[in-house]
């Protein structure tokens, strides 16, 4: 699973705040206060515990539990648990291919990655993990869980589930495996161009170029850029993948941070023409990067978005590595779209909203399988008879063709 960073920074800093009528003397004798409680507690707790406590793991605990307080994708990481989280993040792991977040103390699922282990074994956007093997996820912390799902390739992990709209929690099994993800999928169909993003990683905009590049060459008349369930990934490279789209010097995507801002615009023409139209499927398991694609073309007029209100993930971490080998995980900013919107916790609205229940993507996905395991070797199988929100998009986007041809 892939987080949404930007880079790395080398150093700490802790600023002072205000409150608006309180004076700066008042503020610090708060924070005096607060400092002065937690020294008393902590040493309290190390002269009257009932064995000798590791003064070590209590500031690590304390440090673990400030953070996580902040928000769910703020973290704390101990020099082991930093290590480990550096390797999985540079290379290969064993996972099952979903990225999650924290809501209401239970990890939910964002979204699962397309071909990955959790995907097969039918887990939706929005199920909630009450427990893993079998121990309840309640109250713990999201690296926590996530070290759990986590594990050795062929290992099993069960996982209990509670969907909306079940009346009783169910279990599923998967089995771990290497996540390797192809990012850009694409094939024709038609006189369209259909490319499924599953994430945004390295190289990712290249490959997408590429793609649209093949599609242009066999006279494709319009593009279908599909972003459901993709959780999101790098924001370098949703800024370069909706550079494709836009003219040079449009506005992407800015974040503000508590002290600073940072805009960034498109700075190459665009490798589809503007006289072809484009159509961006979404729901609500587009989350992140995906979310910063799609607001940029909506809010520039140049793609019509068509499924279900996205996730709305609109918050930029930072990684800070400290002095003893831990770092921390720190949400810095919220990102807007070009029009100014926030849509942290509200998503982004279709233009032309289509949902997709449950039953109907469990079907799609076990038709998939199916067709895969007959000896349907396509890397993209399209099947609008039973994907109402594909099927939406392409009568829109045909629509626009022939508006298009005909004006």
């Amino acid at each position: 699973m892939r987080r949404f960073f930007l880079p790395v920074v080398a150093g700490l800093f802790f600023f002072a705040g205000f409150f608006v009528g309180v004076s700066k003397t008042v503020s610090e004798e708060d924070e005096y206060s607060y400092l002065k409680l937690f020294s008393d507690v902590l040493k309290i707790v190390k002269d009257n515990y009932v064995e000798e406590p590791s003064l070590k793991d209590m500031i690590y605990g304390a440090l673990s539990g400030m953070v996580s307080s902040l928000d769910p994708f703020s973290a704390f990481f101990p020099p082991e648990k930093y290590r480990e989280f550096m390797q999985e993040t540079e290379g290969e792991f064993g996972g099952i291919g979903i990225e999650i977040s924290m809501e209401k103390g239970r990890p939910i699922v964002v979204a699962p990655i397309e071909g990955t282990p959790a995907f097969k074994a039918g887990l939706r956007a929005g199920d909630i993990i009450i427990a893993v093997d079998g121990e309840d996820t309640f109250g713990k912390s999201l690296l926590e869980i996530v070290k759990q799902i986590r594990g050795k390739p062929g290992t099993k992990v069960k996982l209990t589930i509670m969907r909306k709209g079940a009346d009783k929690p169910f279990t599923v099994e998967i089995t771990r495996a290497i996540i390797k993800i192809e990012s850009v999928k694409y094939i024709k169909h038609d006189e369209i161009g259909y490319i499924k993003l599953t994430q945004f990683q390295h190289y990712t905009s290249r490959d997408l170029k590429k793609a649209i590049k093949d599609l242009l060459a066999q006279d494709v008349r319009g593009f279908i850029i599909d972003l459901r369930n993709n959780p999101g990934g790098l924001l370098s490279e949703a800024v370069k993948v909706s550079d494709l789209f836009l003219d040079e010097g449009k506005l992407i995507v800015y974040t503000k941070g508590r002290r600073d801002e940072e805009k960034y615009y498109s700075k190459e023409p665009p490798v589809i023409p503007d006289y072809i139209p484009v159509v961006v499927l979404i729901n609500k398991g587009s989350a992140s990067a995906s979310e910063i694609v799609t607001g940029a073309l909506k809010d520039h007029g140049r793609a019509t978005i068509v499924g279900e209100k996205s996730f709305g993930k609109a918050s930029v971490q930072n990684i800070i590595p400290l002095e003893d080998g831990s770092a921390l995980k720190l949400t810095v900013a919220y990102y807007y779209t070009p029009k100014g919107q926030l849509i942290h916790k509200k998503g982004i609205k279709p233009d032309v909203e289509v949902s997709m229940d449950d039953k109907t993507w469990e079907k799609l996905a076990q038709t998939i399988r199916k067709m895969r395991i007959e000896g349907n070797g396509q890397k993209v199988i399209l099947l609008p008879d039973i994907d109402v929100q594909l099927r939406k998009a392409i009568e829109v986007l045909r629509a626009k063709i022939h508006h298009r041809e005909a004006a």
